[in-house]
């Protein structure tokens, strides 16, 4: 059972509505899209920055707001905070959304992404 379902497996209302207002802004939506793109690798703050032209003060707080609502993950490497998109909670995001279309037979695509780490790509 993922993290946002509740004892029925129906996934909580509440984290649908901070999920998308999470995404509901520019920037965010552009940092998440980033992240899904890069895969389970991630990529440092500094990285996400030049690539968007995001100056670090505002990304650190759009990272604040979709780390809570759960799209982003973090991990520190060495002296670099890795950011990564969270596939599950992506997953669980889509199925909620997609739940009744299809006359409610199973077409929700799911990502499970298998790239590399980021040192496997270029070596």
């Amino acid at each position: 059972m993922h993290l946002y379902f509740d004892d029925n497996g129906i996934v909580e209302t509440k984290f649908v509505v901070t999920a998308l207002s999470a995404i509901a802004q520019e920037s965010r939506l552009a940092i998440f899209r980033l992240l899904v793109q890069v895969g389970p690798s991630g990529l440092s703050a500094g990285k996400i920055a030049e690539a968007l032209e995001i100056p670090p003060s505002s990304l650190s707080f759009h990272l604040k707001e979709l780390s809570y609502a759960g799209l982003v993950t973090s991990r520190q490497e060495s002296r670099f905070v890795i950011y990564s998109a969270n596939f599950e909670t992506m997953n669980d995001l889509i199925a909620y959304l997609t739940e009744n279309c299809c006359g409610g037979s199973p077409c929700t695509p799911t990502c499970t992404p298998a790239c590399p780490p980021a040192d496997e790509a270029s070596a």
